[in-house]
């Protein structure tokens, strides 16, 4: 039975996978064993993998004709961010088919690509058609966190399923973005490190009428306006390098790399794919200090989402000690850090290749993401991972906007367009 891409989707949005951090989870499974039931359907064994109860991975492999030939793995993650259905105009999780759009929470974020994969699956089966190369499969849990559950987890246990493979592909890039015009499509080939950061200041604590020149809270609020303040210098990285030319040469934009501020106010709207990873970030996003208006704590505490770019960690490390306080120490909550794979490679090649005949005037270009991925897992085992989740979108349609946002959607012929591509490049 031929399965429908847009179908495929809303099924798998009806399982309320959502990740709430910290181990609190609905849980993959149901949504893990209605994956494994399609792959089973379609002559692909599935191997279940439960590192705690209901966080369920997914994982399987397509023997290709060519043994020789080098392994791609396909990578999706199940689990999805918290909904409020008080704040969206549909039910989150109802998995909607109208107006040419599937609704819901993880349309795009990313159970589009896990139904894209399985839709090409079910093409490769009812056609009789087999790869040429290994293709590896893992649908994977808890990625909406740490992936202690998910990708770390299967690095760290079960790293010989990933043998002989040298790609991977995954979430955040091929997807079209209009530019007066012209249709850019960004292929992830890095992504900024994840190094959030607590910040504790340690001081004496005392009654408030009274002068203290210890105060927790004085040095901590002084040490994050001096991380908020500090202007961050630009290094630009191969990846963002090569987004800047091309994407320049293909506006008709002059591309200057020493002034690389001005460069991206030329790019009109293409300037929100590259502006947040030109350099570093250091950003307050919690305070904790104090129990009583009249009394001085003697410890104030402060979270940091800290993001890194690839050959900077050392660099911004120091950085930021140098801008605390006395009595100021930071400790890592989460260091993960940044991943870059190559673009001159036949994996890219390939990749271009595959949206080009799908769409002749895509205008390729490698660019790095701002956040993080299960890239940064599985790039331990020596794989090049790319972001690499085919759509062609509709002008307006605001994609950016739709991952952990409200009212996600994704369009059916985008979906239907991904099916073609990803069927081109995992054939090739």
């Amino acid at each position: 039975m031929t399965l429908d891409v847009a179908q495929l989707c809303a099924q798998l949005i009806r399982f309320d996978t959502t990740n709430r951090g910290g181990g609190d989870s609905a849980g993959e499974r149901e949504a893990a064993e209605h994956v494994a039931t399609i792959l089973q359907d379609n002559g692909v064994p599935p191997t279940l993998l439960e590192p705690a109860p209901r966080r369920t991975n997914v994982l399987a492999r397509i023997h290709g004709t060519d043994p020789s030939l080098p392994a791609v793995l396909v990578q999706s993650h199940l689990d999805v961010v918290p909904a409020d259905p008080a704040e969206w105009s549909f039910d989150p999780f109802g998995g909607e088919i109208r107006d040419g759009f599937v609704h819901g929470r993880g349309a795009v974020d990313m159970k589009d690509m896990a139904a894209m994969t399985l839709a090409v699956i079910n093409r490769w089966h009812l056609e009789g058609r087999r790869p040429r190369r290994d293709i590896v499969l893992a649908f994977v849990a808890d990625e909406e966190d740490q992936g202690v559950y998910g990708a770390h987890w299967l690095v760290d246990h079960h790293a010989t399923h990933f043998a002989g493979v040298e790609a991977a592909i995954s979430e955040s890039g091929a997807f079209s973005y209009d530019v007066d015009g012209v249709r850019l499509y960004p292929i992830g080939t890095a992504e900024r490190g994840t190094s959030h950061m607590k910040l504790t200041a340690v001081g004496r604590a005392g009654h408030g009428s009274r002068k203290n020149t210890r105060n927790a809270v004085t040095a901590l609020v002084t040490s994050l306006a001096r991380i908020a303040a500090h202007d961050h210098p630009i290094r630009l990285t191969p990846t963002v390098e090569a987004f800047l030319v091309g994407a320049g040469k293909a506006l008709g934009v002059e591309v200057d790399l020493d002034d690389v501020d001005g460069t991206i106010a030329r790019l009109g709207p293409a300037a929100k794919l590259v502006e947040n990873t030109v350099r570093c970030s250091t950003t307050p996003t919690m305070l904790q200090a104090g129990y009583k208006v009249n009394v001085i704590p003697g410890t104030a505490t402060a979270h940091l989402d800290v993001r890194t770019l690839p050959g900077t960690v050392d660099e911004l490390e120091a950085t930021i000690d140098s801008l605390l306080c006395e009595g100021v120490t930071r400790e890592f909550l989460e260091h993960q850090p940044p991943v870059e794979a190559p673009v001159d490679t036949m994996w890219f090649a390939a990749m271009t290749e595959a949206l080009r005949d799908e769409d002749p005037a895509a205008v390729v270009v490698p660019y790095c993401l701002g956040g993080g991925t299960d890239a940064k897992a599985f790039s331990q085992l020596g794989i090049h991972c790319y972001g690499y989740s085919p759509l062609r979108l509709p002008a307006g349609y605001d994609y950016r906007s739709m991952a952990h946002g409200v009212d996600e959607r994704v369009p059916v012929a985008g979906l239907e367009f991904g099916v073609r591509v990803l069927d081109r490049f995992l054939s090739s």
